[in-house]
């Protein structure tokens, strides 16, 4: 291939690739942020698994008056509320998660998270991802 051609082409990716982001739904958000803090490939006993996911430790923050809209996620996962109050709504039922407490997650139920308080909210999500996974594992939820 001419290095012209290949340099059109590779134009061409590009601007595709960022319509194509640009386009991509995104999960309504507001003073909530989320920090990678650890990623690990599965590897050990459980060989299936192997190089096919990843772990993740995810810190998220909700400052007072933060959400994070409808969402599913990418992989299951345990949440750990380190600080504050979490008001977790599923669509047959509304939890309030406080400090201290535990909760699971398996990614495909639609659901939102709320900071009512006049603190901040931190959590700590453990999740299972696909291996290629990248970004937020936040996902707009699942057309069925």
């Amino acid at each position: 291939m001419r290095p012209s051609l290949l340099i059109s082409f590779a134009a061409v990716l590009l601007v595709a690739a960022s319509v194509i982001a640009a386009e991509a739904p995104k999960v309504d958000k507001k003073d909530q942020t989320s920090t990678v803090k650890f990623e690990h490939l599965v590897t050990g006993h459980l060989t299936e698994l192997n190089g096919r996911y990843k772990l993740r430790a995810t810190e998220t923050v909700y400052a007072p008056g933060g959400y994070i809209g409808q969402h599913h996620h990418a992989g299951p996962g345990i949440r750990y509320v380190a600080e504050g109050e979490l008001t977790y709504v599923q669509p047959d039922r509304t939890t309030i998660y406080k400090a201290g407490d535990y909760f699971y997650e398996s990614g495909d139920t639609t659901h939102t998270a709320y900071n009512y308080t006049k603190g901040v909210v931190r959590i700590i999500n453990f999740e299972l991802l696909p291996a290629d996974w990248q970004g937020a594992s936040a996902i707009p939820p699942m057309a069925h």
